[in-house]
């Protein structure tokens, strides 16, 4: 079984950059996301940092277990140019992120209001800024909701399941839900197309 990672535990120049960044996210107060999309720092290079398919942050092979950490850095990250960054005022460093950084692990359905809870204690409001992204195949669909800057959740299989269990056709015949006063389908346009 793995150690986890607590950061400053591992000793060496990648542990001291992903120190240094915790510590500048602490140093700005940071509780909430930063205003990454005013931050153009200089690339600083890659930190073995991996945010795994299940939403698990690793640093140097090892899981990160302090949850207030992985918030931390979460708030922290930036999606530029089809690559995740974690960025402060000063530097910007580039991670490995297997498929989504966050999971969208509840949702709760009201009558136009859709909102996720992600891994990492973002709440969504699924709108016009925030909508469901299905990608995968007809046979494994994979379904997100875009977060913030380009970020996105994937909806774990429950959540999907309960957004399914609520869904009602819409004017196209695909199956969706309403929210903000939207219709958000839940059915890619390889899914569900009507019968002509």
């Amino acid at each position: 079984m793995g150690k986890q990672s607590g950061i400053a535990s591992n000793p060496g120049p990648a542990a001291d950059r992903a120190s240094d960044i915790a510590a500048g996210a602490q140093k700005a107060g940071l509780r909430g996301p930063a205003p990454v999309h005013l931050w153009n720092p200089p690339y600083c290079g890659e930190m073995d940092m991996e945010i795994r398919a299940d939403g698990t942050w690793f640093h140097e092979g090892s899981p990160i277990g302090r949850p207030g950490m992985v918030r931390m850095f979460s708030n922290i990250l930036k999606f530029e140019d089809g690559r995740h960054y974690l960025v402060t005022p000063v530097e910007k460093i580039g991670i490995k992120v297997e498929d989504s950084p966050f999971i969208a692990v509840d949702v709760e359905i009201g009558d136009d209001l859709v909102t996720f809870q992600t891994n990492v204690g973002d709440s969504v409001v699924l709108d016009a800024d925030h909508p469901l992204v299905i990608e995968g195949s007809p046979d494994e669909p994979r379904p997100y909701v875009m977060v913030r800057g380009g970020l996105r959740a994937r909806i774990d299989r429950k959540s999907f399941y309960r957004l399914a269990e609520c869904a009602s056709p819409g004017p196209d015949g695909r199956l969706g839900l309403r929210s903000s006063g939207l219709f958000h389908e839940l059915e890619s346009p390889w899914q569900g197309s009507p019968q002509t």
